[in-house]
């Protein structure tokens, strides 16, 4: 029986790079998959968000002279070929998925609806959510943050590079301190960058807790799932 019912899986658009500089490594995919599949297969509910960064970042297309809200829809759509490419992966291993996106792209997903989505959950589909929050400015955590809040979900598992938040970069600094758990108050009072203050202060309001793991390590997704303690809990 899963620990947490519904959950709501955030994924950098980085991560899908692998080794690459850009673009997407199809055996990160896979095992993403198959990560998700183990979950599936234990009964949770799972919806993703991921970003776009490994193919485009509007904010930082901004510098280059590109209009902001232009960067910002263009990086929505990089979430939308990434939602894509990790459907196609879920979906070789059996898996039943539904992409619904938050900007109307009729021909490869469904335009979002909350009731839809957590029928689609109930149902025992992964449901992938692409294209942010549809508006400019926001990031895709903001965007994994309003989804988890819509959808009711138990926690956000926020995968990532390293195996929880540290009071430095542990990438940096081999002394760096990890934490097993901080209060919401904390992460801000210390400045831990666990998701933007947006993402932050929705998850902190609606008392939706956040995971922060390592994505990369095969098998922690599962062991979340099963009650084991990995990463770092942030919480009221």
């Amino acid at each position: 029986m899963a620990n947490y019912k519904r959950i709501l899986l955030k994924l950098s658009g980085e991560a899908l790079m692998g080794e690459q500089k850009f673009g997407i490594d199809t055996n990160v995919v896979l095992q993403y998959a198959e990560e998700i599949k183990s979950i599936v297969d234990k009964g949770a509910e799972v919806a993703i968000v991921i970003g776009g960064g490994n193919i485009y970042r509007g904010i930082e297309a901004s510098r280059t002279g590109i209009d902001r809200v232009q960067g910002d829809y263009m990086g929505m759509l990089a979430t939308v070929i990434n939602s894509m490419a990790l459907q196609s992966g879920i979906e070789k291993l059996g898996v039943s998925t539904r992409l619904l996106t938050a900007l109307e792209i009729r021909q490869v997903a469904e335009p979002f609806i909350k009731r839809r989505a957590v029928r689609h959950l109930e149902k025992g589909r992964v449901v992938i959510f692409g294209a942010g929050t549809g508006n400019p400015y926001f990031t895709t955590d903001t965007a994994a943050a309003l989804r988890a809040t819509e959808i009711e979900a138990d926690v956000i598992l926020k995968g990532t590079r390293v195996d929880g938040i540290y009071d430095s970069d542990p990438e940096k600094n081999p002394n760096a301190v990890r934490y097993e758990q901080v209060t919401f108050q904390e992460a801000i009072s210390k400045k831990l960058n666990v998701m933007d203050m947006t993402a932050f202060t929705l998850c902190q309001e609606n008392n939706i807790p956040i995971m922060v793991f390592d994505m990369n390590r095969k098998g922690n997704l599962q062991r979340i799932v099963d009650g084991e303690k990995v990463g770092t809990l942030v919480s009221n």
